[in-house]
C-alpha cells in the first residue's frame, strides 16, 4: 500500500494549503519506502491548524519548499504509485486528503489530480469509510475524541498511539496503513476468533471485506461513503441538537473526489 497523509493550513479542502506530506510504500514483502515534503504554502495558516501540527508560518517560510514545486513533486510521486497499481490508503483520504491535493493541483499546476494522473482513481482505501461501515454506531470516546478519528480507529484495532508523534503526516500515514491491515486481518479470521468488541457489534459486516479485490473494495467504499453522507445529512437536518441542526444542510457523498471547478481562487 501507499500510505498518504497531509498536514495543512485549515480544515476546508477547497481552501486549505499543504504544509507537509508523507507518502509511504509499505507491505508486500518489500522494504518500507518513505517520502516526506515540507511546504511553504505562501499564505498565513489558521491558528487552529498550527496548534495541531506545530508547523509555524515562520518555520515553513524558512524551511519549506515553494508550494508549486512541492505540489508538482507530490503529484508526480502519486502518479508513479497509481501507474504501478499500488492502492493508496489513508484515513478520511476520500473526503479530505485527495480533495485537498486536487485543489492544490488545480491551483498550482492548472489541472486536477486525475488529469495529472491521466487516469481515474480506482484503488483507494479509506480507513474511515471502512471503519464507519463495519463498526457503525460507535460513540465518542470523550468531548475531544470523536468516534472515528484516527486515534479512535487505531486504538479500536489494537494499535498503540503516541499522541506526541500524532498529527505529523508520516505518523498518521503509517497508522492508517496499519489500521487497514488490521481490518483485513479481522475479515479473514473465522468469526469465532474475532475480537470480543467485534462480536458485540449490532451488525456483522467484516465478512464483506474478505476475499474482495482492491478495485471491488473501491466500488464498495463509494456506495458506503454515499450512504454515510446521506445519514449525516439527515442527522444535521432533523436529529442534531440545537446549535448544530441545519434544515438546509447538504453533505456531498461523492468519493474519493468531489469534482472541482477548473478555476480555483488565484493567489
Amino acid at each position: 500500500m501507499a500510505a498518504l497523509d497531509f498536514e495543512c493550513s485549515d480544515k476546508v479542502p477547497e481552501t486549505a494549503r499543504i504544509v507537509s506530506c508523507a507518502l509511504i510504500l509499505v507491505g508486500g514483502g518489500l522494504d518500507t519506502n518513505t517520502r516526506t515534503w515540507l511546504v511553504n504554502p505562501g499564505v498565513a495558516q489558521e491558528p487552529g491548524a498550527i496548534a495541531v501540527h506545530k508547523l509555524t508560518d515562520e518555520h515553513l517560510s524558512e524551511h519549506g519548499a515553494p508550494a508549486a514545486q512541492a505540489v508538482a513533486d507530490i503529484a508526480k510521486s502519486i502518479a508513479e504509485v497509481v501507474a504501478a497499481g499500488v492502492p493508496i490508503v489513508g484515513h478520511n483520504i476520500g473526503s479530505f486528503d485527495l480533495n485537498l491535493l486536487n485543489h492544490e493541483c488545480l491551483r498550482h499546476l492548472g489541472d486536477g489530480l486525475e488529469g495529472i494522473l491521466r487516469q481515474p482513481l480506482t484503488r483507494v482505501i479509506d480507513t474511515m469509510v471502512i471503519d464507519r461501515h463495519v463498526a457503525p454506531y460507535r460513540r465518542r470516546v470523550s468531548e475531544t475524541q470523536g468516534p472515528y478519528q484516527m486515534r479512535t480507529t487505531a486504538e479500536t484495532y489494537g494499535l498503540a498511539w503516541d499522541e506526541a508523534a500524532a498529527h505529523g503526516a508520516e505518523y498518521d500515514a503509517l497508522q492508517s496503513a496499519r489500521a487497514a491491515y488490521r481490518m483485513g486481518a479481522i475479515a479473514h479470521q473465522p468469526r469465532a476468533e474475532r475480537p470480543v468488541w467485534v462480536h458485540r457489534l449490532r451488525a456483522q459486516r467484516f465478512d464483506a471485506l474478505a476475499g474482495v479485490s482492491v478495485d471491488d473494495l473501491h466500488l464498495m467504499q463509494q456506495a458506503w461513503a454515499k450512504e454515510q453522507a446521506a445519514g449525516f445529512q439527515e442527522w444535521l437536518r432533523c436529529k442534531a441538537p440545537e446549535g448544530k441542526r441545519d434544515p438546509q444542510a447538504v453533505v456531498d457523498g461523492r468519493w474519493p473526489l468531489v469534482p472541482a471547478p477548473r478555476q480555483v481562487g488565484e493567489d
